[in-house]
């Protein structure tokens, strides 16, 4: 049963506030039901209250015992007055517990000290601006802006990724498909990306040409101590297509292999899913042999420039950065870089032939090739021709060199400046290579892996100014081993031979006759075409533009005793593609 509290009677007072000195006096009859001993404490009605009770502190810890002091603001004092105990008889409903945690209320704020060691510490007060160190936060700036122009510069890259790397309407077919032409099959590049064949470690049968030594202090060179790109005009290079190589058709007449091809139209196969522009390679079957030729004057003879990039290039042909005019400066510059970087003091490293493509009395670049042969099958051997371009001696033994040239020609358009990335930030220059020659660059890997070099040159090579593309400078040369730089560019060797042997094994199907594989301009696939047994036969080769129309800016460095405009890039051309 609960019990019930009875407040009693209460006396009036008419001489003031709070209750009467003396409740008999006021009210004789009255008899009081009030707790005795319970103190009042008077106060004036102009008097400020304070709080009844302080729910914002925390008592659950505190031990009774160890009670604070009354001299600490707050605290209860065990002589206080309102320090007593409620009879639990009387009051059955309340709490023992109660009496620990009650505490008394203390409105007056605490003395702070205007001054002192200890005023910035203090959490209660407003903060007051801190001291900043003027050196880290510019630092932090910096870093700030940076990291903007990194952002800038990945979404300028990136905005476009979900669409067409570049208008379709800019690439043309690298041959023109004839009405006569028959379409055998079309081979998405989608299928390429699943295939994988291991073959055994090839066999040379023979090795022609002579090479000259690499020159090491080409490694040393920096941006700051750049070097001129000299001209190597009297130097014979050679692309000659398979057919027309005495070697091979030596080896065709003696059953060495059924399939033949070069390097450079290996490689173009094994990376073709990498490749954005077009391509072609024509297929002749001769019995029960296969050749893998290039044309006359083949795009497979240039080198690409900014194939994978995002950033579109200039359509007109006559541009100095356009597609056309760029493969031609690249195939100019990597024939003279590859020459460049020799020690040029008669000393070479010959081999069991002679160049077999070089007359007597030729001054004949530094090269060397190397007839190998693969195993495919039980019953099928393939026979490629393989270039190396120097050697170098390391710990008494000679090491074959593949050499090829990177070129800058605008900043803008890769938004990297070689001329102040290099030195720092020769992986970001790298990295964006990557992503605007990635087709290029996996080429020149396939080729030294099927050399097997034992180690590739990468130059970097610049123009004296973005419109002069006829001077360049050397900005540095990079080494790598073929086989690590292929993992990290992700280019898989079992991969490569795949796509390789599913082409010879669908052209081993045809009949005999010839064929041609384009790469489609606008789609990521190759078509296969039966052509005519002359098609190709008689190719227009373009003509070199007239002397009055070699227009080339004025520089203040060439060449000592050569005027501007003596060479151009026509005739780097014209020198690549003689046979």
């Amino acid at each position: 049963m609960v019990g019930v509290f009875e407040v009693g009677a209460v006396p009036f007072n008419p001489d003031g506030w709070g209750p009467p000195d003396s409740t008999t006096a006021t009210a004789p009859s009255t008899t009081t039901t009030l707790p005795l001993h319970v103190p009042f404490a008077p106060f004036s009605r102009s008097e400020k209250l304070g709080r009844i009770a302080d729910f914002t502190r925390s008592f659950a810890n505190a031990n009774p015992s160890n009670r604070p002091s009354s001299g600490k603001p707050g605290a209860a004092s065990s002589e206080s007055p309102f320090d007593f105990s409620l009879d639990l008889d009387t009051f059955p409903l309340a709490n023992p517990e109660d009496d620990s945690s009650f505490r008394l209320v203390d409105a007056k704020p605490p003395t702070r000290p205007k001054f002192g060691p200890k005023w910035r510490f203090n959490q209660h007060r407003p903060q007051l601006p801190q001291r900043r160190d003027e050196e880290v936060e510019a630092r932090k700036r910096e870093a700030e802006k940076e990291r903007a122009r990194r952002d800038r510069l990945y979404n300028l890259n990136r905005s476009n990724q979900n669409q067409q790397r570049r208008e379709a309407a800019i690439f043309k077919s690298s041959v023109d498909i004839q009405p006569e032409w028959n379409m055998l099959d079309q081979i998405p590049f989608s299928t390429f990306s699943k295939l994988s064949f291991s073959v055994p470690e090839p066999e040379d049968l023979l090795l022609c040409g002579a090479l000259e030594y690499y020159d090491r202090s080409f490694d040393r060179i920096t941006p700051k101590n750049e070097r001129r790109l000299e001209r190597f005009k009297n130097r014979n290079f050679f692309k000659v297509t398979t057919t027309d190589d005495p070697v091979i058709r030596r080896l065709a007449n003696e059953d060495k292999a059924t399939v033949f091809a070069t390097d450079t139209i290996l490689a173009t196969l094994m990376c073709a899913p990498r490749s954005v522009y077009s391509w072609d390679i024509v297929i002749q079957r001769v019995g029960n042999k296969l050749f893998f030729d290039k044309r006359d004057g083949s795009q497979l003879d240039l080198l690409s420039v900014h194939e994978t990039s995002q950033e579109p290039l200039p359509e007109a042909k006559d541009d100095i950065n356009s597609a056309y005019s760029l493969s031609v400066e690249a195939a100019y510059i990597n024939q003279n870089f590859s020459q460049q970087v020799l020690v040029r003091d008669g000393n070479k490293v010959s081999f069991d032939e002679l160049n077999p493509f070089a007359n007597e009395g030729d001054e004949v670049a530094s090269v060397a090739y190397r007839y190998r042969r693969w195993k495919l099958d039980n019953d099928m051997y393939l026979i490629a021709r393989c270039e190396v371009q120097s050697v170098v001696e390391v710990n008494n033994q000679k090491s074959f060199l593949t050499l090829n040239a990177l070129n800058e020609f605008d900043p803008k358009y890769s938004g990297v400046d070689w001329r102040q990335k290099l030195e720092t930030q020769r992986g970001a220059v790298l990295a964006t290579e990557l992503k605007n020659n990635a087709n290029k660059l996996a080429k020149w890997t396939a080729q030294s892996i099927l050399a097997s070099a034992d180690l590739m040159k990468l130059g970097y090579v610049s123009r004296v100014h973005p419109r002069d593309h006829f001077n360049h400078v050397i900005l540095g040369v990079v080494g790598y081993k073929p086989r690590d730089f292929a993992a990290q560019i992700n280019l898989n060797t079992a991969n490569m031979w795949g796509i390789v042997k599913s082409i010879v094994d669908l052209c081993m199907k045809l009949n005999e006759g010839k064929y041609v594989l384009v790469k489609d301009p606008s789609k990521p696939q190759v078509r296969i075409y039966e052509v005519p047994a002359d098609a190709f036969e008689n190719d227009y080769v373009e003509e070199p533009l007239p002397e009055e129309e070699q227009v080339q800016p004025p520089t203040e460095d060439t060449e000592a005793g050569e005027p501007n405009g003596t060479t151009n890039d026509v005739e780097a051309k014209e020198t690549e593609t003689q046979t």
